[in-house]
């Protein structure tokens, strides 16, 4: 199946029905009197978060949705049925943007989550609503109030726990694979990740979600290469795992180009918590790891671990590491939490 982040989709919510002109008209009954009904109330458009879905691919193929329009009203005091609504399916992580793609309308994180985004046109008043004293008999009727419509965009940003950055050619497909079930695309030339991933990583007892995206390259952030659009797919992760080959003699300028473009991107990734891992340390051999070690340490300020996804080597202390981090992140939220309610309750 094709992974599909970004689809663009027309919306209309139903009309209401007209209402209805009709007089009760019986064999001995004199002055029968208004009868007509009300229309009934347009369709909702509607939607939903539902489990299951990973893909927006059902967007692809059906762009226009339309609810259902109400039925008129009818004589003997008989309201239309009310239009039928419609509800677009999304998984979790999809948020909607007006036709601007700028302005957000809503954030669906939770599965079960629902909301209306066009109300469907009321439905018109019959003849007998304006029955009075002084008009027993009106001839007048309400039309239906039109439904509404917009274009709008669905963007799916994947849910997970830690995310893989890195250039193309870092390793990140084969870490992917090597801790996880998923099986991506592994080649030995750039982009052979063109989609997003995901997979369910084991580590002792404890389970997490990791995201591998197509890698990023300088300028990416202008539009080079795959661009950019992929990062959103690591907004909501609470670790960073930034893979760096240490085959290429440039390690220290290729963390700068990724430390550049997350930059660039903003979205708060430059600021997230970053496991900095040399990769491919299979093929290097003591006196060159060593140096591109020591670099890559002065550069970044940080601790650096020397993997190699392909051997297995030191990529559990990856996990573990990624795993406190989560730890930490959670004990930081559960803090906050506790003085928010604090000072709520506090006279």
């Amino acid at each position: 199946m094709k992974f599909l982040d970004q689809a663009k989709v027309y919306i209309r919510s139903g009309n209401g029905g007209a209402g209805s002109i009709a007089f009760r008209r019986e064999k001995f009954v004199e002055f029968g009197g208004p009868n007509g009904g009300n229309g009934g109330r347009g369709g909702d458009v509607i939607v939903e978060c539902v489990d299951g879905l990973n893909t927006l691919i059902d967007y692809r193929y059906q762009q226009h949705f339309k609810a259902g329009t109400g039925n008129h009203g009818m004589g003997q005091d008989r309201t239309g049925a009310d239009g039928a609504d419609i509800v677009l399916k999304v998984p979790v992580g999809t948020q909607i943007f007006e036709e601007d793609g700028e302005t957000l309308i809503a954030d669906f994180t939770d599965v079960g989550q629902r909301m209306t985004l066009l109300e469907g046109g009321n439905g018109g008043f019959g003849n007998a609503h304006f029955k009075t004293s002084t008009n027993q008999a009106p001839r007048r009727a309400n039309p239906g109030l039109p439904g509404e419509e917009r274009w709008i965009w669905l963007r799916l940003k994947l849910i997970a726990d830690a995310g893989l950055v890195g250039l193309p050619n870092a390793g990140k497909s084969t870490f992917l694979s090597a801790v996880t079930a998923a099986k991506p695309k592994i080649a030995d030339y750039p982009f052979t990740t063109l989609h997003p991933g995901l997979g369910v990583v084991r580590a002792g007892a404890r389970e997490f979600v990791l995201a591998d995206i197509p890698g990023l390259i300088e300028g990416a952030s202008e539009g080079a290469g795959l661009g950019d659009r992929f990062l959103g797919h690591v907004e909501r992760c609470g670790v960073l795992i930034h893979l760096v080959d240490g085959t290429q003699e440039d390690v220290v300028g290729a963390y700068k180009t990724i430390r550049n473009e997350l930059e660039a991107y903003g979205g708060g990734l430059v600021g997230k918590e970053e496991i900095l891992c040399l990769n491919k340390i299979d093929a290097l051999d003591e006196d060159t790891l060593a140096e591109r070690l020591n670099a890559l340490k002065a550069a970044s300020g940080s601790d650096v671990l020397a993997i190699s996804g392909a051997t297995g080597k030191n990529v559990e202390a990856v996990l573990y590491a990624v795993l406190a981090v989560l730890d930490h992140n959670k004990e930081n939220e559960a803090r906050s939490s506790r003085t928010e309610l604090k000072d709520k309750w506090v006279p």
